[in-house]
């Protein structure tokens, strides 16, 4: 498929309050550059565990290097998609159900599953669309199992940009009206490194600062820990980031 256009087909979904609506491939792939990746279902434990997940933590570095859109494609009904979004939070990714897998017919990837229980499903891969045309596929080889080799996030963001790097992931301690763990909050999401966020004692969570005191050392928020190395409180933070 590589230098011609993605299939014509209708994506019938079901929206957030509740209405169908139709997605069509000029409303997802016209006059775009879109990084879509196929799997073979939802809720699935490579799904799950890795393939999305590594999208979902990717896309800001995506979208600085000239992606507009990431899509998540599988042969699940828009009840199930809309579900598994909820689960995931994968809120830099969106999901469409090609629940009759007439996409994956018309890019040649429909396979049979029917030894899992599956029937028909799309087989696992990703690709570049720009403008409707394919620039580059990642297919994953066809062996048994559920192989996951190339149609990962960073082999496709290789190919975009091979200089380009993952942000980190980062957790912070923080506290309700606490203005440093604002600023620390505002650093990480101005840089686009999603976070995790813990509330200590006065907030809505369980953690207290003797907690936070036994894992950092200090007593005072905010904490930031980024890809499990402690950084320190938001001026460190500032330093941090400026290197």
């Amino acid at each position: 498929m590589e230098g011609k256009a993605v299939p014509t087909v209708n994506f019938p979904y079901r929206t957030k309050d509740g209405q169908w609506a139709v997605k069509t491939t000029d409303d997802i792939f016209k006059n775009k550059t879109v990084v879509f990746f196929a799997l073979p279902g939802a809720f699935t434990p490579t799904c799950s565990s890795t393939h999305l997940p590594g999208y979902n933590k990717l896309a800001p570095v995506f979208k600085k290097n000239g992606v507009d859109e990431i899509i998540c494609s599988a042969v699940n009904d828009t009840f199930i998609m809309n579900q598994w979004a909820e689960e995931q939070k994968a809120e830099n990714v969106t999901f469409l159900p090609d629940g009759n897998g007439e996409f994956a017919k018309g890019m040649g990837l429909l396979r049979d599953f029917s030894k899992v229980g599956f029937g028909q499903r799309s087989w696992r891969y990703s690709m570049l669309v720009k403008n409707e045309i394919v620039e580059k596929m990642f297919i994953e080889p066809v062996k048994e199992g559920d192989p996951f080799e190339v149609s990962d996030a960073m082999t496709m963001l290789k190919y975009i940009n091979p200089e380009a790097k993952a942000l980190p992931s980062a957790t912070i301690f923080t506290m309700p009206g606490c203005p440093h763990c604002a600023r620390a909050k505002k650093l990480l999401t101005d840089e686009g490194i999603q976070y995790e966020e813990i509330s200590v004692a006065g907030g809505d969570g369980n953690v207290s600062f003797n907690t936070v005191f036994a894992v950092t050392g200090k007593d005072t928020v905010p904490q930031i820990f980024m890809d499990g190395k402690h950084i320190g409180g938001a001026d460190d933070l500032t330093a941090q980031l400026k290197k």
